[in-house]
């Protein structure tokens, strides 16, 4: 039976991450129960099992900018430590990374073969852990993009726009950031699939099809959940300056699910519309 290790498991992925393997053998660890930068702790961790699956993220954008090496230690000293791990207990590794590798200036969603041009700190040290793990792990590691999350088990955009909706009659959004609104969800069992496919090492991108800027999401979160999505107002990013640059457009190619014989995720509102039905917006 193969036995799986999931990291960050607090998480919104890490929630879903253990939905998705229910019926199996798993491991799951926070934050607070793992510090993956501790080479000590991660090596006990990994040994004994098949798969690791790490959700373990510095998520904080903006703090990153002026704390890049607490975020250096989290997203690429952390990832590349599971790596040695894994290669040592001839384990499997998955980790998670994102878009904001990529410099936003494209037009056409980017391959997972792209050279990575990263705005930020944030975004360095996704694409310094990417790199390593690659480097390390070349052979039985896979590397997951992803962007726009969201799920039941965490802060997300998603919910702070409901949590707005309450307590305002509009709210306005950006309509000059364009991405792939992910439902983590959706990602755990595209990662679980994956596996099961014992698909070809190598970077995958994980996120629902389709594209979208952060008002048109506002406005199905709004029309899923029952609210009017005339309240949702267009604006564009100078009104809301902050210590970090973000990318203007953070579409990912799917190319890789093709030739691993998946299909792509599904589109972002079916994935949003599946979503509000399973109740993850639920108080």
């Amino acid at each position: 039976m193969t036995r799986y290790l999931i990291t960050g498991a607090a998480g919104m992925l890490g929630h879903d991450l253990q939905r998705a393997l229910a019926d199996r053998d798993v491991t799951a660890r926070s934050r607070a129960e793992l510090d993956i930068t501790d080479p000590a702790a991660v090596d006990a961790a990994v040994a004994g099992h098949d798969v690791v699956i790490n959700s373990a993220a510095y998520t904080k954008v903006d703090d990153a900018e002026t704390d890049e090496a607490t975020a250096s230690a989290v997203n690429a000293t952390g990832p590349a430590l599971l790596a040695e791990a894994a290669v040592r207990h001839g384990a499997k590794l998955v980790t998670i990374s994102t878009d904001y590798v990529f410099d936003g200036n494209g037009t056409a969603p980017y391959p997972e073969d792209a050279p990575t041009d990263p705005l930020n700190a944030y975004g360095r040290t996704k694409a310094d852990g990417e790199a390593r793990v690659r480097r390390i792990a070349p052979d039985s590691s896979y590397v997951v993009r992803t962007a726009w999350i969201y799920g039941a088990d965490g802060p997300n955009f998603a919910a702070t726009m409901l949590r707005l909706a309450a307590t305002h009659d509009t709210v306005s959004v950006v309509t000059d950031q364009v991405g792939q609104p992910t439902w983590t969800g959706d990602l755990a069992h595209r990662i679980v699939e994956l596996l099961d496919a014992d698909a070809p090492a190598g970077i995958y991108h994980g996120t629902n099809s389709g594209q979208g800027s952060w008002y048109d999401f506002t406005r199905a979160i709004f029309a899923e959940n029952g609210l009017d999505p005339e309240r949702v107002l267009p604006t564009d990013s100078a009104a809301f300056v902050r210590p970090a640059p973000r990318p203007a457009y953070s579409v990912l190619g799917h190319d890789g699910w093709s030739r691993a014989g998946l299909t792509p995720m599904r589109d972002w509102r079916e994935a949003l519309h599946a979503a509000t039905a399973a109740g993850v917006f639920s108080a």
